[in-house]
């Protein structure tokens, strides 16, 4: 069943006032939704931020907060307040925290330089931690979560048992690799991409795609693009399997 709004979640005109530096990739985000039969669709944006060790670059050249803000422009397209909460993970969760149109200029690296060591690379403990927020916040749209790192998991079988577990929840993860294409760690990413269904999972609840060592060469039109491939089939069939309802 198509989404009963004809109407991106925050007007162009709110946008424009509080928050113009966000106003192209709001467009931008529109236009791929729009292609892919969403527009008014609604949705919470969720952003998870790998912290391991290796991720220092992308901190320190802004690729990750350049992520941010593409995470919000989606989300002033899907959700009414464009409020974005955020979970930084690296061994454990480091931190959780919330972007919004009036609080996010800077955001990232100031959240980031307060959490200190940067650790190893755990999936699962992100993953329960955007279940347990998205079940608390009494949310009745569907989230879409742009998880983002840069190779894989160290507890693996943890992950993909998240993953699946979570496949009964309305939550789409939309996984997002930053670094070489060729590194080995990203074939798990693409095996947790293949799970079968329904032998390991209700529906297929996840996407991943490479963004590669420059992440914001890809561009924002690129970035969007590629967020929507497969949300568009989830949420068929989560809507058929009565997992989202409308």
């Amino acid at each position: 069943m198509p989404p009963r709004e004809q109407a991106p979640a925050v007007s162009l005109e709110k946008l424009t006032k509080t928050a113009p530096g966000l106003v192209s990739l709001y467009k931008e985000a529109g236009v791929s939704l729009e292609k892919q039969g969403l527009t008014g669709q609604r949705a919470a944006v969720y952003l998870v931020l790998d912290r391991s060790g290796s991720m220092r670059e992308y901190y320190r050249n802004g690729s990750v907060q350049h992520l941010a803000e593409q995470a919000l422009g989606l989300s002033a397209n899907l959700d009414d307040d464009g409020v974005v909460p955020v979970v930084f993970f690296s061994t454990d969760v480091d931190g959780v925290a919330e972007l919004s149109l009036t609080e996010y200029a800077g955001r990232i690296e100031e959240l980031h330089a307060g959490m200190g060591h940067m650790g190893r690379t755990n999936y699962h403990w992100a993953m329960e931690k955007v279940i347990e927020h998205y079940r608390e916040s009494g949310a009745t749209d569907p989230a879409f979560v742009i998880f983002q790192t840069d190779g894989g998991p160290y507890s693996k079988a943890a992950a993909e048992r998240a993953l699946c577990r979570a496949a009964e929840l309305p939550i789409f993860w939309q996984f997002v690799g930053f670094g070489d294409p060729e590194g080995k760690g990203f074939d798990f990413l693409r095996k947790l991409d293949d799970l079968p269904v329904p032998e390991k999972r209700v529906v297929d609840n996840a996407g991943f795609f490479h963004a590669g060592r420059d992440p914001r060469g890809l561009g924002d039109a690129g970035l969007y693009k590629e967020l929507m491939v497969e949300f568009p089939d989830w949420l068929a069939e989560a809507r058929a399997a009565g997992i989202v309802r409308d």
